[in-house]
């Protein structure tokens, strides 16, 4: 089992996972110790000596970027897919905001125009998806009947089981006291995306703090 890392650790471990997949190559010892406000180029080295022996990366010594991140995909592996504010996509009128990205592997994406929206509700608790889980929606697939998909009705983003019953259409929840939701031509309704995937985050998402001098913390006095 990998040993865990300290709070530091993990900040620069991710500083230097995000820094490859925007530059395409590792930052220096002293924009590591830039980033993190650390005086001692040598507690920076200590820093990526403990990563490595962790099992987290690999150093050549002899290279001034010389950091190798284990199990880091190229950038043509992967693709940001945005998150959809569910606010923008309930409102027909409202372009479509981007709250952030979820960098996904490709071989997971069906489509190169997936997103992702947070489900507002447990109504589809019996097809797996909780309120305030990220639910990837693909536009440009073809809805059948049986399909999960991400519809618009009214002023409301809502993810249901779609049936067509002649000119109506049926979002029909999984949850027993969910009504299901007819909609008719005339109704304000659209098909916002097949659902294509579902992601559920079973901890506290904190975001990082602020870097601060954390020369005292990582060495004794008089080093």
């Amino acid at each position: 089992m990998t040993e865990p890392l300290t709070q530091l650790e993990r900040r620069v471990y991710h500083y230097l996972i995000d820094f490859l997949a925007e530059h395409t190559y590792q930052p220096s010892i002293r924009e590591i110790a830039k980033k993190f406000r650390i005086k001692s180029t040598k507690t920076v080295s200590d820093l990526l000596h403990s990563l490595e022996s962790k099992g987290f990366i690999q150093r050549d010594e002899s290279r001034s970027r010389g950091v190798h991140i284990f199990g880091f995909a190229a950038a043509g592996r992967t693709q940001p897919v945005p998150v959809i504010a569910a606010a923008t996509l309930s409102d027909a009128s409202a372009p479509r905001r981007t709250e952030r990205y979820i960098t996904m592997d490709r071989r997971f994406l069906p489509s190169d125009d997936v997103m992702f929206m947070q489900a507002a509700d447990d109504a589809m608790s019996g097809r797996g998806i909780m309120g305030h889980d990220y639910v990837m929606l693909s536009p440009s697939a073809r809805a059948k009947d049986g399909d999960l998909v991400a519809a618009r009705v009214g002023g409301r983003a809502v993810v249901r089981t779609l049936t067509h019953r002649g000119a109506t259409i049926v979002l029909e929840a999984s949850a027993p006291s969910v009504a299901p939701i007819e909609v008719g031509p005339g109704d304000d309704f659209a098909i916002l995306g097949v659902v294509c995937g579902v992601f559920r985050a079973l901890h506290e998402v904190e975001p990082e703090p602020e870097p601060r001098n954390h020369e005292e913390e990582l060495e004794p006095a008089g080093v």
